[in-house]
């Protein structure tokens, strides 16, 4: 398991390497790989700015509330914008080998963590509307 992530994480920064395997697919599915790479990479964006507003703007709220919520977005942009990569670089690997598309639990496991953070989000602003 992690010589195979080595290996994965070393295609990160070789792309060439890439090209060694398989064949060339249709550049329309690579360009389509690429789009959706850019995609989770403006999610990892939108979550940094998000911590970066929690943190910044909702002063009203106890600070380890607010910091738990900026921290969580923080570490789930940075989290994304890993994923990104090596989700990009498995799925052109899986094309170049005609296999099928890796699956992924990834979407899920952000779009709960992005609900849970919103929820966390309501409720300290809810209740610090209660206690004033």
């Amino acid at each position: 398991m992690i010589q195979r992530f080595l290996a994965t994480l070393r295609l990160w920064f070789a792309p060439q390497r890439l090209q060694q395997e398989g064949s060339t697919p249709d550049y329309r599915f690579s360009l389509a790989n690429e789009r959706t790479f850019l995609a989770w990479i403006r999610t990892a964006l939108a979550l940094v700015a998000g911590g970066m507003a929690v943190d910044q703007f909702l002063t009203g709220l106890v600070w380890g509330v607010r910091t738990a919520i900026a921290l969580a977005l923080l570490a789930g942009g940075a989290l994304c914008a890993l994923r990104a990569v090596n989700h990009w670089v498995r799925c052109e690997r899986a094309m170049r080998r005609g296999e099928d598309l890796p699956a992924t639990r990834f979407p899920a496991l952000l779009g709960t963590a992005t609900a849970l953070a919103a929820l966390l989000v309501v409720a300290a602003v809810l209740l610090g509307r209660a206690g004033s």
